[in-house]
């Protein structure tokens, strides 16, 4: 399985069928980045769960410009995002980044530029669901209405 870079989805993000990916002797290195759901949010609330929302059609053109934007600035082999969408559980991945290289410079670098490119860039919303109710954090755009 190797889906394209901005591949968003409501379902739960298995690792192992993502990095199952035969065998490329031009790869060096590659990085792994996993944003796992916490417990406690940073006013130290217990979360239930987080509950994300994307403007997908826009989200979709955001990741292809990351990707070639990446691809411009380094070597790399392979490439992939995946954002969840929807309810997230504590303790479930919510967004995983991998990237391959023939170094593992270009790996570390490119996968730190394509998290922070999507945290800033594409138009997902997060909403907190913890013991003191419901509340939207950041995001691009406008922000939806409560559901």
């Amino acid at each position: 399985m190797n889906p394209k870079l901005g591949y968003l989805t409501s379902e739960v993000i298995h690792l192992s069928k993502l990095i199952a990916d035969p065998q490329n002797s031009a790869i060096g290195g590659t990085v792994i980045f996993l944003g796992t759901v916490r417990e406690l949010n940073s006013e130290n609330l217990k979360l239930s769960q987080l509950y994300y929302e994307a403007y997908e059609t826009m989200a979709e053109e955001i990741f292809c410009d990351i990707e070639a934007e990446t691809r411009r600035k380094w070597n790399i082999e392979r490439l992939t995002a995946i954002h969840r969408i929807g309810s997230v559980n504590v303790g479930e991945v919510s967004v995983v980044i991998i990237v391959s290289s023939a170094h593992r410079k270009e790996a570390f670098d490119s996968c730190k530029y394509i998290i922070d490119n999507v945290k800033t860039r594409v138009p997902i919303w997060k909403m907190e669901i913890s013991e003191a109710g419901k509340k939207w954090l950041g995001g691009t755009l406008i922000l939806p209405t409560e559901k």
